[in-house]
């Protein structure tokens, strides 16, 4: 009869509410917790099949469905660490979590997160104080982040930072420039060498130097010869043994050109590269790839009629370091820096997106599971794609609207009085239906 469908859609309206006041709940006591999305509360109508009979109608309720807002992005809050981190715009961090790690499983789950305070434990794993550990791809020695799947996680791995890690930085590249002095190559002149040391950094990361000299070539009874011969020797190894390699330098004489290399000849050692103007050095504790000019070019080793002199010489690499501090860049990029200033690239943190973040499924922690009605996940590189940038010394705000919960709290509070004054007028229209025997 109708007066019961009645009450079962005033009970049924008093459960939903209830359902909608469980949410508020959380979203209010969340207004203040870092990553939290809103829950939101959607209620439906339940309609009964309907007898075509005049004045007849059977009430079928309402019924009650909840969801998280999960691509609601909450406001950026500075702060004071560089581990602090956020994502501006689309998409999530990658973590998994430290019980699983901490239990030595192997097979560890895939969650993904938007915010987070990570901080390195006593094995230097970077995790938030929920258990949520960082996920990305390991560098290689050299910085550069080998290429992996991007829609699987199997080349992800928890971040690890040594607390008293030291690195070296090798030297791989030295550029030399100076000037030779023209008139030392004449016939009357005393052919005395010019010697230089310019110091690298080894793999071990020892500090060691590049010995050259420079000496003229005066057997031309007619003039300038414009010809040097260059030695290059190495600190780090056997004295008597130490000649790296030895080149012939030919300069142009041209008003055009004069005072450019004309042609490098190989007399030891690597041979020459035009193309780069480089000599490739095998050293004791290295290779190093020595820039001396190209052919006509304006820079490197010159010769004009000037004082020996280096003008510009540079180079790559530097001694043993301690680790001083660790941030994370707006390319996903952890990079450590030393305090000799060597700064490392130790791994790239991708950004993980969804095609329905809505459809992920919520666990503790202000992480996310992937699930059927969220689809399959792709990494992309920060900033690539339909991703937005990491960004370092901030987090996420919850997306809560206190005011805006109060509100529905009200509305809440009406309905559900409302629903069971329902309940408590059938109820008297029972009551009296009773009466009518009496």
């Amino acid at each position: 009869m109708s007066m019961s469908s009645a009450m079962n859609a005033g009970v049924s309206g008093l459960a939903v509410n209830s359902t909608r006041l469980a949410t508020i709940s959380d979203n209010i006591a969340n207004s203040g917790t870092y990553g939290y999305k809103r829950m939101e509360t959607e209620f439906n109508a339940f309609v009964l099949n309907q007898h075509r009979t005049a004045g007849v109608h059977s009430a079928g309720g309402v019924r009650v469905s909840t969801y998280r807002v999960v691509d609601d992005d909450g406001a950026l809050v500075t702060t004071t660490h560089p581990l602090d981190l956020a994502v501006s715009g689309s998409g999530m961090l990658p973590v998994t979590s430290a019980v699983d790690l901490d239990n030595g499983f192997e097979e560890m789950p895939f969650m993904m997160t938007r915010t987070g305070s990570f901080r390195p434990d006593n094995n230097g794993v970077l995790r938030t104080d929920a258990g949520l550990v960082l996920m990305g791809w390991p560098a290689s020695s050299d910085g550069t982040v080998p290429l992996s799947s991007r829609d699987a996680v199997g080349a992800l791995e928890p971040i690890r930072l040594a607390v008293n890690q030291t690195a070296g930085d090798p030297t791989t590249r030295v550029n030399l420039g100076l000037n030779l002095p023209a008139t030392e190559t004449e016939p009357t002149a005393s052919g005395d060498p010019y010697s230089l040391k310019v110091e690298y950094f080894g793999n071990l990361g020892t500090a060691e130097t590049l010995e050259m000299t420079f000496t003229p070539d005066t057997s031309d009874p007619t003039g300038m010869s414009s010809r040097w011969t260059m030695e290059i020797r190495d600190s780090a190894a056997d004295p008597a043994s130490n000649l790296v390699g030895s080149y012939q330098i030919d300069f142009d004489e041209t008003a055009a050109n004069g005072g450019s290399i004309a042609s490098v000849t190989t007399l030891t050692g690597g041979a020459y590269d035009p193309a780069s103007g480089t000599l490739p050095l095998t050293l004791h504790n290295g290779a190093i790839d020595l820039f001396i000019g190209t052919p006509l070019g304006t820079t490197g080793v010159r010769q004009l009629s000037a004082s020996f002199s280096p003008t510009n010489i540079s180079k790559n690499g530097s001694p043993v370091g301690q680790l001083a501090g660790v941030a994370v860049d707006e390319d996903g990029f952890l990079k450590a820096t030393y305090d000799t200033g060597f700064i490392k690239t130790l791994y790239q943190i991708p950004l993980v997106d969804v095609p329905n973040e809505n459809g992920l499924t919520s666990v503790d922690g202000q992480a996310f599971k992937i699930s059927t009605t969220s689809g399959g996940f792709f990494l992309w590189d920060s900033g690539d794609g339909p991703t937005g940038a990491i960004q370092g010394y901030a987090r996420e705000s919850s997306t809560t609207d206190v005011a805006q919960e109060l509100t529905h709290l009200i509305q809440t509070q009406r309905a559900y009085s409302s629903n069971a004054k329902i309940i408590q007028t059938v109820d008297e229209m029972l009551q009296e239906t009773t009466n009518i025997k009496r």
